[in-house]
C-alpha cells in the first residue's frame, strides 16, 4: 500500500487512537500488500473504533465495564430466559386471564406455559452459577451489577405468578 493511501485510511480513526497507535499502524499498512480487502477491513475497523473505542493504553489488561459484562453469553442468557418467562406469563394472562388451571384426563394441570416458565427459571441457575464463579474474582463490582439486573428480571418474572396465583 502506498503512503498516500495509508495516511488517508489513518484519517478514519479517532484522534486518541491515532495518537496511541498511529505510527505503528501506518508502518503496518505500508508493509502490507492486502489490496482492496485490507482496505475494506481497515475502514470497518475504523468504524468499529468510533462505536466501541479501545479502552486504556494497555491492551494486555482487559477493560471490564457493566456493558461489556452484560454482553457475555453467561450474563445475557439468564437475563433473556427471565424476560422470556415474564413474556410467557404476561401473554397467558392477556389471552386467558387468571382463570382456573387446565384439566387434563380428569386431573388439574398447570398448563404448558407454567411448565415452560418452570424450565426457564430452573434452567438459568447453572448459567448464573457459572457466571458468578467465573467473573466475581475478575471484576466483582461489574459482576454484582449484572447479577443485580438478573435478580430484578427473575423477580419481575415471579411477581405475576405470585400476585395472580398462577
Amino acid at each position: 500500500m502506498n503512503l498516500r493511501m495509508a495516511r488517508l485510511l489513518m484519517r478514519l480513526y479517532p484522534r486518541a487512537w491515532k495518537d496511541r497507535y498511529g505510527s505503528e499502524f501506518e508502518a503496518l499498512l505500508l508493509d502490507a500488500s492486502g489490496g482492496i480487502r485490507a482496505g475494506v477491513n481497515v475502514v470497518w475497523s475504523a468504524v468499529c473504533e468510533h462505536i466501541f473505542p479501545t479502552q486504556g493504553g494497555n491492551m494486555d489488561q482487559p477493560a471490564y465495564s457493566f456493558r461489556t459484562m452484560l454482553k457475555r453469553p453467561s450474563a445475557f442468557i439468564p437475563l433473556a430466559m427471565s424476560l422470556t418467562a415474564l413474556a410467557l406469563v404476561l401473554g397467558r394472562v392477556a389471552i386467558f386471564g387468571t382463570g382456573p388451571e387446565v384439566v387434563v384426563n380428569g386431573r388439574p394441570d398447570e398448563g404448558a406455559v407454567a411448565h415452560l416458565w418452570q424450565l426457564l427459571m430452573a434452567g438459568q441457575l447453572p448459567v448464573l452459577a457459572f457466571f458468578a464463579i467465573k467473573w466475581l474474582p475478575r471484576a466483582p463490582r461489574q459482576t454484582l451489577g449484572v447479577l443485580a439486573v438478573q435478580a430484578g428480571a427473575v423477580l419481575a418474572s415471579m411477581a405475576p405468578v405470585f400476585f395472580l396465583n398462577l
